[in-house]
C-alpha cells in the first residue's frame, strides 16, 4: 500500500506558495497544499529575526516524495529553504484513498 507523506516548508508570502502549490496539484504530485500565515523568530547571519511567513504543508505519497522535494528546492525563493519530511504512522483510510487517487 502507498504511504502518505507530508512535506513542510516556509515561504515569504502566499503568492510564492500558491504558484508551486497549483503546479504540484495540477501535475498530480500532491493531493493538497495547506497554507497558513505564521510568525517566525530565527537566527540569520548572526542576527535574531522576527518575520511573518507562510507555512506550507504538502500532502503527497511516497512515490512522489523525491519529485516534490526537488520542485520545492528548485522553485523556492529562499537561499536556504526548509524542506522537512513528516512520516505518517496513522491516517484514516478514506483520506489516504483520496490522497492516492489524487496523486
Amino acid at each position: 500500500m502507498e504511504k502518505p507523506i507530508m512535506l513542510v516548508s516556509t515561504y515569504p508570502n502566499k503568492k510564492s506558495i500558491s504558484k508551486i502549490a497549483n503546479k504540484l496539484v495540477q501535475e498530480k504530485l500532491v493531493a493538497c497544499v495547506n497554507m497558513t500565515k505564521i510568525s517566525s523568530v530565527y537566527s540569520w547571519k548572526g542576527r535574531i529575526e522576527n518575520a511573518d511567513e507562510f507555512l506550507a504543508i504538502f500532502k503527497t505519497t511516497q512515490k512522489n516524495k523525491a519529485k516534490v522535494k526537488n520542485e520545492i528546492k528548485v522553485t523556492h525563493p529562499y537561499k536556504v529553504p526548509e524542506i522537512a519530511e513528516i512520516q505518517i504512522n496513522s491516517i484514516n483510510k478514506p483520506y489516504l484513498d483520496w490522497m492516492i487517487d489524487s496523486t
